[in-house]
């Protein structure tokens, strides 16, 4: 995937780099089995989003220059071509590893089968199944009286099916039917025989009892193929004025239903004829969108793939732990009065967040409450403790940002329900996100108001806070809080730009911010002083920082960072970036932190941020990164990084050839998120 006379690394084709890394994953053997199964549906879901956002982006960009003439045509279509090649490249990884986990099933005594594999008995009990749970979600539409494509979802999965008469041979009837994996489980598990375990999957289920959906008519002949699309995702706004924006957000999202058709993914078995048949319905032209596949698809399900095995074949739970300055049952913002508190999930407990909402509701000296969301869990408690604030008096504003790629219906929903509790509900603009996770308690304390708040870098999602790693800084600090203050004033203010002081507010300078970090860097590595940085984010992406980093690199300055996902910086080329090291770590909880040290002369400067270095979180979202003042917190921010830098079991190495090393260094085995559990377990026995 490289090309050695690059600066910097092809966004999509760094993406891929990643998901690549997911795969490595499911082939981990070391990984639990299960679990291993699971990484297959997460890099499944993962290529379909990447199909719906960034390859209908390309698409949509090679159609542009094409219209206009643009001088960029080829280098469009360079990149679609390289895209789509290593898509196909890691299509055949991913069919070796499944075939692979069905044989390890297999040693447990864990047999997937088809519906040609059934016995009597077994073919009784999924007749029952079927009859019992899934005919009646099943409506067939037949081929010949299909008018749109509008009926069928990028989400779904159908069966193309053949309809045989053998009275009538010379003629088949085709039909679709939509496989309802969203209401009732992708997987069966089938009664136990001679301690072998069996599985089959619904698709198989519904080809079994073909002949029972279409019993009134004279078919007496069954053939179904699976297939799937993905359709552009991009959601066109509407600049009518005289429409709010959730009404402009609601026509959006049935317009992306009829969204230009990407990719159709077909059973590689399925005859030419019915091919054709669907995909000329289905408006598909260029033969590039065809993608053969086997005779499954979807397989996002796959991340719920029932453990029938064991508690060996899955990851060992582990409780959240508590924070060793949160006494059981202790008021929060008592403790936040005295200090600062840093959170860190999914090792703590996020319900810390969930009762900090719930005291405050309750608590008669708060007089507000104002809290930003991206996303959230359905059901949701923390939209429970906003209502219940609501009830009790307080005031409550809520920024519900209404363009959450995929969640966008969810958060109108949210709004709804907050604004009928009488809650007040603010919406961005088209075009600017609110993407920090802020919380602002306002509490009646000594004659005046005290403010108490929450930065955090990952979303207020109870079930998402259990597998994404995240940090939240709590604290009564005006410093940092007044700031916080003004943030809330900015969305009630029309956005416009604001002066601050400590934190750093996306799109008001956080670029800047960095670069002048960074220059302190160059300049004491010049005047021959300690001059280093720590960089944790997800995704870096902005060649203004890369050229930064490059060029701190180039005077001497040792960056090491930790980059997740995308990282279009090429670390260790000759005079441009040997001083920079770069790692990613994938494991069982997915890393979304983003952390920063500087060495700054000794003085060291620590932060924590909603923003990963790419344009968009720059220039086009409201983010907020904030600084750590608190000695004791700095102290575990930096252990922890430093932990994760040792990580020589589920790091690699990102490097020119982008070939996902992993990391080793010949030393005891480190992996970087058991360690960080047990050395923030560590600090709580130690505090008892």
């Amino acid at each position: 995937m490289s090309n050695s006379s690059l600066k910097y690394f092809d966004r999509e084709l760094s993406w891929l780099c990643f998901n690549a890394r997911v795969l490595q994953e499911a082939a981990d053997k070391s990984t639990p089995l299960n679990e291993r199964i699971k990484f297959l549906g997460i890099y499944s879901n993962n290529q379909d989003e990447f199909f719906r956002v960034r390859v209908a982006s390309l698409y949509r960009l090679i159609e542009l220059e094409r219209k206009n003439f643009g001088k960029e045509l080829q280098s469009f279509k360079s990149i679609l071509n390289d895209v789509l090649a290593e898509v196909r490249r890691q299509q055949l990884t991913f069919n070796g590893i499944y075939e692979e986990l069905i044989e390890d099933l297999k040693q447990h005594n864990i047999f997937l089968i088809n519906e040609q594999q059934l016995d009597k008995e077994q073919g009784v009990f999924v007749r029952q199944y079927f009859r019992d749970e899934v005919r009646h979600h099943l409506f067939p539409i037949m081929l010949k009286n299909f008018t749109s494509a509008t009926y069928l979802t990028d989400q779904s999965i159908y069966l193309a099916t053949i309809l045989q008469r053998s009275d009538k041979p010379e003629k088949n009837t085709y039909a679709i039917i939509e496989i309802p994996t969203n209401v009732i489980n992708r997987f069966l598990v089938l009664p136990e025989k001679n301690d072998k375990k069996y599985i089959i999957i619904l698709d198989d289920i519904i080809r079994f009892c073909l002949d029972e959906i279409f019993t009134r008519f004279k078919y007496d002949g069954f053939k179904a193929y699976t297939f799937k699309f993905n359709r552009d995702a991009e959601l066109d706004i509407d600049n009518d004025v005289s429409k709010s924006f959730v009404e402009l957000m609601a026509e959006s999202l049935e317009q992306r239903k009829r969204g230009s058709a990407l990719r159709f993914v077909y059973d590689r078995e399925m005859p030419q004829e019915l091919l054709e048949a669907v995909t000329q319905k289905l408006r598909f032209t260029a033969k590039d969108h065809l993608v053969q596949g086997g005779p499954y698809h979807n397989f996002k399900d796959y991340m719920s793939f029932p453990n029938i095995g064991g508690p060996e074949l899955e990851n060992k739970k582990v409780k959240p732990l508590p924070h060793k300055d949160i006494p059981d049952g202790s008021s929060i913002i008592r403790v936040i009065r005295q200090k600062d508190l840093m959170l860190h999930y999914p090792f703590q407990n996020f319900q810390y967040i969930v009762d900090l909402l719930r005291e405050a509701s309750i608590d008669p000296k708060v007089r507000s409450i104002k809290m930003t969301i991206y996303r959230l869990a359905n059901p949701s408690n923390i939209i429970n403790a906003l209502i219940n604030a609501a009830r009790n008096g307080k005031r409550v504003t809520v920024f519900m940002e209404l363009q959450a790629r995929f969640d966008e219906e969810a958060n109108i929903y949210w709004s709804e329900r907050l604004q009928e509790a009488g809650v007040k509900v603010l919406q961005s603009i088209p075009g600017l996100k609110v993407h920090s996770k802020l919380i602002l308690i306002k509490r009646r304390e000594n004659n005046g108001y005290r403010h108490y708040a929450n930065i955090g870098t990952g979303n207020f999602h109870e079930k998402t806070a259990r597998l994404y790693i995240d940090s939240s800084l709590l604290t009564a600090n005006p410093q940092i809080t007044d700031e916080v203050d003004k943030v809330f004033d900015l969305f009630e203010a029309s956005y416009r730009p604001m002066r601050f002081h400590n934190i750093v507010v996306s799109p008001f300078g956080t670029r800047n911010f960095f670069i002048k970090l960074l220059n302190i860097e160059m300049r004491n590595a010049k005047l021959g002083k300690d001059a280093w940085a720590i960089i944790k984010l997800n995704s870096l992406s902005d060649v203004t920082l890369i050229n930064k980093l490059y060029a701190a690199s180039q005077v001497g300055v040792k960056l090491k960072l930790i980059i997740r996902g995308i990282c279009k910086l090429i670390p260790g080329i000759p005079e441009l970036s040997e001083n920079i090291e770069v790692r990613s770590i994938v494991d069982k909880y997915l890393e979304h932190t983003r952390a920063m040290i500087f060495c700054n002369g000794g003085d060291e400067k620590f932060y924590i941020s909603s923003a990963d270095w790419m344009v968009r979180n720059l220039d086009n979202r409201i983010e907020v990164t904030v600084p750590v003042f608190d000695k004791e917190i700095q102290k575990e921010l930096k252990e922890m990084l430093n932990i994760q830098l040792t990580d020589n079991t589920k790091a690699r190495i990102i490097d020119k050839e982008m070939s996902n090393r992993y990391y080793h260094n010949g030393k005891e085995p480190v992996r970087s998120q058991e360690a960080i559990y047990n050395y923030l377990k560590n600090i709580h026995l130690n505090a008892k």
